[in-house]
């Protein structure tokens, strides 16, 4: 009858990380995973040589020297920087908003035409903000909330801002600066060969179980012919 040490419920980035440490202390593991494959919500799927990111796309990002060497020792990572636009209109507006997107909004080109564009149309709003829209005005000014937060808040919650209460937006990053780097991290990228390939150089040497609910089996998993010590539930997800 085989034993393991620790029965791992989950091969998304946490389960993996906890399974090969495990295995480094040398503590026997079982990973169990109810999908047909490995890496949870950062499964990457190649698809005509490309690496498509089946459940959305995923930057890694961090500051942590010490989290950034660990995790490079599985994959190595390209130089990648997250700089997305929003599309109003056929319209192309960087974002964070930033002095990029103020330029192509407004032409303004400095801080301070910036944020004297923000304060004027800000003041459109003088009392107590009474829903999402007069909120995002407020902190904001229209003409940012109606090309680049009304329409994707409104397909975000399913109703319209005028509907959604103000506490919802607490604060709207503005950058008066030219830095459309989305994260304000020192170490960001995506591994080369995607992120199942990194998981699997994570889990290499492990026992993984596919296609396996844990729910369904946890009788026969936690006391049955594993007999495992310990149980590590991993049911989220990174982004």
């Amino acid at each position: 009858m085989k034993k393991f040490d620790y029965l791992i419920v989950g091969s998304g980035l946490y389960g993996a990380i906890f399974a090969h440490e495990a295995k480094t202390c040398g503590k026997s593991v079982l990973v169990v995973e109810k999908r047909q494959n490995i890496a949870g919500n950062i499964y990457t799927e190649n698809i005509d040589g490309i690496n498509v990111h089946k459940y959305g796309a995923h930057i890694f990002h961090t500051n942590n020297r010490k989290v950034w060497n660990y995790i490079t020792q599985f994959a190595e990572f390209n130089r990648f920087t997250n700089s997305p636009v929003a599309n109003y209109k056929g319209e192309l507006y960087s974002l964070p908003f930033n002095m990029y997107t103020f330029n192509k909004m407004w032409g303004v080109v400095t801080p301070e035409e910036a944020a004297a564009k923000i304060d004027e149309q800000r003041k459109e709003i003088t009392g107590e903000p009474q829903n999402l829209e007069e909120q995002a005005i407020s902190l904001v000014g229209r003409d940012i909330y109606e090309k680049l937060i009304k329409g994707y808040t409104e397909k975000q919650w399913g109703r319209d801002c005028k509907e959604l209460p103000a506490f919802i937006i607490k604060r709207l990053p503005v950058r008066l600066t030219f830095d459309n780097n989305y994260f304000n991290a020192l170490y960001q990228g995506i591994p080369i060969g995607g992120y199942t390939k990194m998981i699997a150089n994570l889990l290499d040497g492990i026992e993984v179980k596919l296609n396996t609910d844990y729910l369904k089996h946890r009788v026969e998993l936690n006391t049955g012919r594993l007999n495992c010590k310990f149980s590590v539930l991993t049911f989220f997800s990174v982004k």
